[in-house]
């Protein structure tokens, strides 16, 4: 037994691509969910939120790969469901973290970072499923309430 050479193996084995490299629907709907947890993401970051381009880009991107893994892995459609339930719990403790209540004032910020949070790793499922129109039309929603809907209400900078 050579145990470089076995480990050698098994890490080709392992990073091998399948016949004709990464199918390009992969890259295609990392790219979307990256671009379309960019545009909320940008959003948050101009108005100096806690969670703004990065982390919506992140967390966009983790929950596209997480459906797209098991699909990939030879998993169901059907058995993808707990995979998603996984991903909305995960993501409700990420997007709580990012809410704070002020003893103080007797108020509660970042309820909308977090639910953008929540929405973003949504719009990232739906482009791991193949729903990137679902996912580019709740984008522009989200843009809406949060982007048109303050000036409207005559608070610019919430």
């Amino acid at each position: 037994m050579n145990v470089p050479t076995d480990v050698a193996t098994a890490l080709a084995a392992e990073f091998t691509l399948p016949a004709g490299g990464v199918p390009a629907v992969v890259l295609v709907r990392l790219m979307l969910a990256a671009l379309l947890g960019g545009v909320i993401g940008y959003e948050r970051e101009k108005k100096e939120r806690t969670a703004g381009l990065k982390t919506h880009i992140l967390v966009s991107v983790g929950s596209t790969l997480f459906v797209l893994a098991p699909l990939y892995a030879g998993v169901s459609q059907a058995d993808n469901t707990r995979v998603v339930q996984g991903v909305v719990s995960g993501i409700g403790f990420l997007g709580a973290g990012a809410i704070l209540k002020l003893q103080k004032d007797v108020r509660v910020e970042g309820l909308t970072t977090a639910a953008s949070i929540w929405l973003t790793s949504a719009i990232g499922v739906a482009v791991g499923l193949g729903n990137g129109l679902l996912a580019v039309a709740a984008t522009a929603v989200a843009l809406f309430v949060t982007a048109v809907i303050p000036h409207l209400m005559g608070k610019p900078h919430d």
